[in-house]
């Protein structure tokens, strides 16, 4: 028997994962070009590395669970953890921390769960802490942004020092890495120097560490492209961008010397990145509209505590980590009432 539909749901563009992906993807180009520009080479050597990681270590699970491979990675799901974890991490990190980082995610955030969309937490931001707390040296030490940059590297020389660890003749390590602006800030900020004393040094833009900044407007705009295909709501990066510009504003006017302007934590660190790309994570985020006002808004919260009084100066990872956790009681809590039930208008 066949049946008309002659009223809703229609869709006329189906949206598949892979779709979705895809469209992230393209969204993220811009700013991770803006890191490689300002960055290094370091930065597509290690996107390039996490990517074949990624699917290697997909593939290698899907098999063992006896399902078609090729669906699971034509999907892009790990091609995008691998990216935004990529981009998250020092462009001269070791290329065996890389692969253990993408392979953890994969394997044990995301594969061991399940699979796609029965994570509960974002697997790049896993992999990101896993290898912070194991590893923090390596995990934050940056090369200086390319403009006060004094040994920039080429292609070549940036896959050796990856690869084998030898730095290019006459460098050290010190004089070729640089803690990153937040460390830098809250460093300094920590042995009571004030703030209008610590933003004279070259290493300052605008609003907050140069290169970073202007890094930050790219993801910026990827993450504009995402709102207006509608791949992801308003609703967590606004909320996430305005509870920690209000806090961290908040904080400033109280003491101007002791706490950053609150511009200063939307440009500087993940915080764009991770307000566009991470925290929206459709899997390991909050579902309802209004848990995902409050999921957004705690984060932003989180990150601004950690960043000012916690021991890690870039808090975007930890502070999605936790919400990820918090995200099943917030929905619970903000499931928008059903038609039919108790308020709903009766004939």
């Amino acid at each position: 028997m066949r049946f008309t539909t002659i009223t809703s749901p229609h869709s006329d563009r189906p949206n598949s994962v892979s779709k979705t992906m895809l469209l992230v993807i393209l969204a993220l180009i811009p700013g991770a070009i803006a890191m490689i520009w300002y960055f290094g080479w370091g930065i597509l050597i290690n996107m390039i590395l996490a990517s074949i990681t990624a699917i290697v270590c997909e593939a290698l699970a899907v098999r063992l669970r006896n399902r078609p491979v090729l669906p699971a990675i034509g999907d892009f799901s790990a091609v995008l953890t691998a990216l935004l974890f990529a981009v998250a991490v020092p462009p001269l990190l070791p290329w065996w921390l890389t692969v253990i980082g993408v392979a953890f995610a994969i394997l044990m955030v995301k594969q061991i769960y399940g699979g796609l969309g029965y994570n509960p937490f974002n697997p790049a931001m896993a992999a990101y802490v896993l290898l912070l707390v194991s590893y923090p040296v390596q995990m934050t030490s940056w090369l200086p942004p390319e403009m006060p940059n004094e040994n920039p590297l080429t292609f070549i020389q940036s896959a050796s020092v990856i690869f084998t660890g030898t730095l290019p003749a006459g460098l050290s390590w010190d004089a070729l890495t640089m803690a990153t602006p937040l460390d830098a800030m809250f460093t300094q900020l920590d042995q009571s120097k004030m703030l209008s004393e610590i933003l004279i040094q070259p290493l300052w833009g605008d609003f907050g560490g140069r290169g970073w900044e202007w890094a930050g407007n790219w993801f910026l705009l990827g993450g504009l492209f995402l709102l207006f295909t509608r791949v992801i709501s308003w609703h967590i990066p606004v909320s996430m961008l305005g509870s920690l510009l209000v806090i961290a504003m908040l904080f400033h006017f109280l003491d101007q010397e002791a706490y950053p302007f609150g511009m200063f934590h939307i440009f500087t660190g993940g915080t764009l990145l991770g307000a566009f790309f991470i925290a929206t994570d459709p899997v390991s985020a909050c579902t309802t509209k209004k848990g995902q006002l409050v999921y957004g808004a705690s984060i932003g919260l989180l990150v601004f505590i950690i960043r000012t009084w916690g021991g890690y100066p870039d808090a975007v990872a930890f502070a999605v980590l936790l919400m990820n956790m918090a995200a099943p009681t917030i929905d619970y809590y903000t499931q928008p009432r059903a038609f039919g039930h108790q308020g709903a208008r009766r004939d």
